[in-house]
């Protein structure tokens, strides 16, 4: 078999099987082709099952030298890994040669979040006079309320959007689904965004369940998101680099901030581990650090 027949098979594992978004699907495949291309560029003609060690050592060695970060380095070895275990899986290897093959040392990166006053000028910096505005509060109402990822909310459905009892259903990561809380202003601006925009929208075939649109009737793209936290951002005065990720970890730390159980904050974010949710427990600390240096008569 080629490269490409056991790429083109590790693709389709991880869509069936891991359903894994496309998104993970072509970050993983492109490291994997990242792999094949070293190979073929140094004119080492090895197929899958005769790769060995140092083959790969030498591989990471090249990205390193081509100034990748740790942090990429031990993604793309991660996805190396899921691939080798995927060829022994279907017996089409019968060693694995990244058993031995060890990641970059990378500290846990605290994420960016606004305070309470910085998301309440994004939100007053929104021009409600123009079409798309109300929409726009509802998206980030939404987020800050629910702490959705961004494909999770431009994905929300108004089938799925239990707002009478205040709650969303939400298909994440791996295809999961959970219930979310969202708050009264969330709901109350999605309800004007429907009564002043959704309403009048020509809805393209298809799209009509998505709760969500843009002004053609169609269902929003992630760029748009970021287009639109990107210039609220720049309206309100915020220097500080954010994202639509940036209003889910806001969320996060200031549940945590307000003493809400970790527990819940993991159910509420789809981490399958509570060692990610984790990581805002040092937001929080954090927090609490600048409090005692502020306001400590002795700090």
């Amino acid at each position: 078999m080629s490269w490409q027949s056991y790429i083109k098979g590790f693709s389709s594992y991880l869509k069936l099987e891991k359903s894994l978004s496309s998104n993970s699907n072509e970050a993983y495949v492109h490291d994997i082709e990242k792999l094949f291309t070293f190979l073929n560029n140094n004119a080492l003609n090895v197929s899958p099952e005769k790769i060995s060690l140092e083959h790969l050592q030498d591989f990471i060695k090249w990205i390193n030298e081509e100034g990748m970060s740790a942090r990429s380095q031990a993604r793309i070895i991660s996805g190396i890994k899921a691939f080798y275990k995927y060829l022994l899986l279907e017996n089409l290897v019968t060693d694995d040669p990244t058993e031995l093959l060890q990641a970059p040392k990378i500290g846990r990166k605290l994420p960016d979040f606004l305070a309470v006053h910085e998301i309440d000028a994004m939100l007053s910096a929104i021009d409600l006079s123009k079409p798309e505005g109300q929409r726009n509060r509802a998206i980030l109402e939404t987020m800050y309320s629910s702490g959705l990822r961004v494909t999770e909310l431009i994905s929300l459905k108004k089938s799925s959007s239990f707002l009478d009892i205040g709650f969303l259903k939400i298909h994440g990561k791996g295809n999961k689904e959970r219930l979310v809380p969202i708050g009264d202003s969330a709901i109350k601006h999605i309800n004007l965004y429907e009564e002043a925009m959704r309403v009048h929208l020509k809805i393209k075939a298809g799209q009509e369940d998505f709760l969500f649109l843009n002004k053609r009737g169609s269902k929003l793209s992630r760029i748009m998101v970021f287009m639109i936290i990107k210039e609220l951002a720049e309206r309100a005065g915020i220097k500080k680099k954010i994202s639509p990720h940036t209003f889910r970890h806001s969320f996060a730390t200031h549940l945590l901030e307000g003493g809400a159980d970790l527990r819940a904050v993991q159910e509420m974010l789809g981490h399958e581990s509570i060692t990610t949710t984790e990581i805002y427990t040092h937001l929080d600390r954090d927090y609490l650090r600048q409090a005692i240096m502020q306001f400590h008569p002795r700090a």
